[in-house]
């Protein structure tokens, strides 16, 4: 039986969660946790989110959660379902439930108009057949202490305040509101972000000339390394003067390591370039509602352009399968039309639209992969309407 999850299903729900990532009282209590504290932590979870779960019984077999989020795709504040606690036990493998679990779960977003839905995925080929695909990478640097950054003359300060500073959110909002791909944090997503390293990290916050925050820096010192766990700033002023504050450890670490989430190499930005960065894939999206999303996307219009013949096919969502017509019109209003047939054709399966309208594969380069059928007109009105900028996306969750 398939059901909605409640705050009474909380020990079940985190016992298949440790099960299945094989998460021990050792490794809890390494992260001074015990059981009956985990459990309370992921109260307000089953709270906030929307969590399904097969049962065998009374017993669960198989769950998964969805946060309520936003993300900003180029400069518009989408609705955003944000897929978490998926795992099943291996006996119930191969019965379907995680996959019947997968469409109640889209489904339940299509009705919240969560149009978008976002993991990061334990593994990518899986959610590929499930429409999801690659948005964004993680990028990996490390850099000696002789590598730091020069001392850049700057008119503000930092200063280490603590993890409930206003003046964190407020950078925060700041940096998502200009930001393609940024998740919105809003008291779930802060919860989630401070759970497991409240108590082992140090906040830094720049304030300019005028006082006002303009960009923070999340880290911890161990063993001799300088550890970057966020970077966030809304001008270059702020980027310099964090930089001089992790320079200023330079007679206390060895190396500085950090992400970097902009999908373009630092090395660029500093004087000494031979660093190294190692990349990898990070977060996956799928178009939950081709339709609705449309209708909200901030396409690049500047003149009128010819229409667009879709012809869609998607594994799980049966509302984005086949043609759908696209056009624009005269004060460059988008109007999608379902079943029609006019326009330069564009053949491909749902996947390949996220990622593209996601900014994070151009058209080009997916009809070179043969992953977009199109001829080249069509191909050159996608690259124009298209907005080109890469996705940032650094939230775990």
């Amino acid at each position: 039986m398939m059901r909605r999850l409640t705050t009474d299903d909380t020990a079940q729900y985190n016992a298949l969660l440790r099960y299945a990532f094989q998460v021990t009282d050792s490794e809890l209590a390494s992260l001074g946790w015990n059981q009956k504290e985990m459990e309370r932590s992921k109260k307000p979870v089953l709270k906030k989110t929307e969590s399904f779960g097969w049962f065998d019984g009374d017993k669960l077999a198989s769950q998964i959660s969805v946060y309520p989020m936003q993300v900003n795709i180029f400069g518009t504040m989408y609705k955003m379902g944000g897929v978490t606690g998926v795992a099943t036990y291996p006996e119930y493998m191969g019965r379907g439930l995680m996959q019947s679990l997968i469409k109640t779960a889209l489904d339940d977003m299509r009705e919240n108009h969560q149009c978008v839905s976002m993991l990061v995925p334990y593994m990518v080929p899986y959610y590929r057949k499930r429409g999801w695909e690659i948005v964004s990478d993680k990028m990996t640097f490390t850099i000696k202490d002789s590598q730091l950054p020069k001392r850049r003359k700057v008119g503000g300060m930092v200063e280490r305040v603590t993890i409930d500073s206003e003046d964190i959110r407020t950078v925060h909002d700041a940096f998502t509101a200009a930001r393609h791909g940024a998740l919105k944090r809003n008291e779930l997503e802060w919860e989630e972000y401070w759970r497991w390293e409240a108590d082992d990290v140090v906040v830094a916050v720049y304030y300019d000339e005028d006082g006002e925050a303009t960009g923070y820096l999340v880290y911890y010192i161990a063993n001799d390394v300088f550890k970057i766990k966020e970077l966030v700033y809304i001008n270059q002023t702020a980027r310099h003067g964090l930089w001089n504050y992790i320079s200023a450890h330079f007679s206390m670490i060895e190396k500085v390591v950090g992400n970097n989430y902009t999908n373009e190499p630092m090395a660029f930005l500093l004087e000494d370039s031979e660093i190294q960065e190692e990349i990898e894939p990070y977060i996956m999206a799928r178009i939950v509602d081709f339709e609705e999303f449309i209708r909200k996307y901030p396409f690049d219009i500047i003149s009128i352009h010819d229409d667009l013949h879709f012809v869609i096919e998607d594994p799980v969502m049966e509302c984005n399968c086949g043609d759908f017509s696209l056009r624009w019109d005269k004060d460059g209003n988008t109007i999608i039309e379902r079943g029609g047939t006019q326009g330069e054709l564009v053949r491909c399966d749902i996947q390949t639209l996220t990622t593209m309208f996601y900014g994070y594969k151009r058209p080009t380069y997916l009809k070179r992969a043969e992953r977009l059928k199109a001829n080249e007109r069509a191909v050159r009105i996608l690259e124009d309407i298209i907005p080109i900028e890469q996705p940032y996306f650094s939230d775990y969750f």
